[in-house]
């Protein structure tokens, strides 16, 4: 005789997951609306230059402390890299951070 306790075990844990998956699909998909801008918001003036250029100082300080920090030993024999890094890694944070916002 075949077992009758379990006969609806398999489809109820499908049915359920398929539930809990299609649930989450559509609250993201709320959210993902919610969270889009309104295309006023989209065309309006972004960072300027000169705003542009403070932040990407302040990331590139905080990269390159965290940087030094993780080098350890020979910090004074990669200070001038360290030194030309910073200047290169600002211009092109400087310029994305002011291209893309």
């Amino acid at each position: 005789m075949p077992d009758r306790k379990n006969i609806y075990g398999k489809s109820l844990v499908l049915g359920l997951v398929g539930g809990v998956v299609l649930a989450l699909v559509l609250i993201g998909g709320g959210l993902l609306v919610l969270s889009m801008p309104s295309p006023a918001a989209i065309f309006e003036p972004g960072m300027g230059l000169k705003t542009a250029a403070v932040v990407a100082f302040f990331v590139t300080l905080a990269l390159f402390i965290v940087l030094a920090l993780v080098a350890g030993d020979g910090l004074l024999g990669e200070l001038q890299y360290m030194i030309a890094g910073f200047g290169s890694f600002f211009v092109v944070l400087w310029l994305m951070i002011a291209w893309i916002f």
